[in-house]
């Protein structure tokens, strides 16, 4: 028996650009999910099933927007649309009524008294007689759902396209909790519990389609598969809430950083997570210590300290530098923009560190970061080039 959704579409008509754009919308996602559907709007709840099952060639003629105008329309459905209990049925049928039309012209009371009291309830209930408080879908707490294949599969890369189908509907799930994914898992089933497993990791947490897409096709372009694909199944490991903060409205500086965390995403799922490092904000004043390959989730929620501007380039180890009447050189005198900053820390790990930092540029107008260090023996150092 076919599935059905009823959807309640009245409070958002405007929100949207109208009934029109809704049906339009509804049709095109059921598209990109290969769903065959039949769409009916109406007054009522079981009105707009009941149209929907009757089905029609004529896309307008099941878009009912009044009560008058469902009511007429109900009068065409033939009665095997109301897929009523066998007995039910056969009895209707042995009436000689063909259409809901034909049943609605008797009288009620005689009704009532040949077919039961329920039935006469649901009639009124379509005719907006009587209230049809409706049961509100819930979204499942986790996300798992498959996907059989109409054929057995031998290439991975072809997985993508019934992959959509999925990706889709995660998606969807995503936006009804607000909430955005940090990993997923893939399993392509062979049959006989033979399975592969394809763990997807998001460098941030990603809710649009085309983003887990992408990162999935360059992973299935580089598997192989073991045994043909009978199956997909995907499920959701960690989700996070959405990101609510508002981007800069002109510089697209909200697609730029999109843009960024795509690449990286993709390129791990190419070369793997062995060949792309991410770096992730450490809770120390040493500039050296103060960011550190980025292990996983404890480290990405750790805040960061707020510091003074800092280069994009540290030298490792910092550059001894000549003095010249207590003046740093470096292919020349250095003139001292700013500074200076204390950075005191590590006493507790061995490390301790001493440092007085300050702005510098060079002859050529390079911006240099460097330090001098109070304690004997001293000297001032360069430990970073500012871009």
């Amino acid at each position: 028996m076919p599935a059905a959704l009823r959807l309640e579409i009245a409070g958002s008509l405007r929100l949207f650009g109208g009934l029109p754009a809704v049906l339009r919308l509804v049709r095109e996602d059921l598209a990109a999910l290969e769903i065959d559907a039949q769409l009916a709007v109406a007054a009522t709840p079981l009105a707009a099933l009941w149209l929907a099952r009757a089905g029609t060639s004529d896309a307008n003629a099941a878009v009912c927007t009044d009560l008058p105008a469902t009511r007429a329309a109900l009068a065409a459905v033939p009665l095997a649309a109301l897929e009523l209990p066998p007995p039910l049925a056969r009895r209707i049928e042995g009436f000689g009524l063909r259409r809901l039309g034909d049943l609605l012209a008797l009288p009620r009371a005689s009704l009532g008294a040949r077919l039961g009291k329920p039935f006469l309830v649901d009639l009124a209930r379509a005719m907006g007689e009587v209230a049809d408080p409706q049961v509100f879908f819930v979204f499942p707490e986790r996300f798992e759902q498959g996907l059989e294949l109409p054929a057995p599969v031998e290439a991975a890369p072809v997985l993508l396209f019934a992959a959509r189908r999925l990706v889709a509907a995660l998606a969807g799930w995503l936006a009804a909790r607000n909430a955005a994914v940090r990993e997923i898992e893939w399993r392509i089933d062979h049959g006989h519990g033979a399975a592969t497993s394809l763990p997807l990791a998001f460098s941030a947490p990603v809710h649009q389609a085309l983003r887990i897409e992408r990162v999935l096709k360059e992973r299935l372009d580089a598997l192989s598969l073991s045994a043909p694909a009978l199956a997909l199944h995907l499920s959701v490991r960690e989700i996070a809430p959405r990101d609510a903060r508002s981007h800069v409205l002109f510089d697209g500086a909200g697609q730029r950083h999109e843009a960024l965390v795509d690449l990286m995403d993709r390129l791990v799922a190419r070369l793997g997570p062995q060949a792309v490092r991410s770096l992730a904000c450490h809770a120390d004043h040493r500039p050296e210590l103060a960011s550190r390959a980025d292990p996983g989730k404890a480290a990405r929620d750790k805040p960061a300290l707020v510091t003074p501007p800092r280069p994009l380039w540290l030298v490792d180890p910092p550059e001894a530098l000549c003095e010249v009447h207590g003046r740093p050189q470096r292919a020349g005198p250095l003139a001292l923009l700013a500074g200076p900053e204390r950075i005191e820390s590590g006493w507790c790990d061995g490390g301790d560190a001493r440092r007085d930092y300050f702005i510098a540029t060079d002859s050529k107008g390079r911006w240099l970061w460097i330090f001098r260090d109070p304690r004997p023996p001293g000297g001032w150092f360069l430990h970073g080039w500012f871009a």
